[in-house]
């Protein structure tokens, strides 16, 4: 069965850091580049950053500099580190595959940025 399993949100001021974790099943980790999104209350979910396989990153023009997207493989884990966070990171973030057909979304993780 395949699932997606986010943690790590919570609520920070403005200039803090988070580390979201999300772990998947071996069936798409293992196989996928993997990503993270963010919906926003409002807002449509947009994609936040991606990691290949191999390392490769790429990430939103909101979030470049800020965030840091990793993966350990051996744990089937996908991590996001936001640094220098803004109120208008406030939204729940989702991992999932970066291309093609998405996995089952999982319950995602509220990150609350506010003072």
């Amino acid at each position: 069965q395949v699932q997606l399993v986010e943690s790590g949100g919570g609520l920070v001021q403005p200039g803090g850091s988070l580390r979201l974790s999300c772990v998947a099943s071996r069936s798409i980790f293992s196989i996928y580049a993997m990503a993270w999104y963010r919906q926003a209350p409002g807002k449509q979910r947009e994609l936040v950053a991606t990691i290949t396989r191999g390392g490769f990153t790429n990430y939103a023009d909101s979030v470049k500099g800020r965030f840091i997207i990793s993966r350990d493989n051996a744990k089937q884990t996908v991590f996001l580190q936001m640094n220098s966070l803004k109120p208008e990171d406030t939204a729940v973030y989702y991992c999932n595959v970066a291309l093609g057909a998405f996995a089952p979304w999982g319950q995602g993780t509220q990150v609350t940025v506010s003072s």
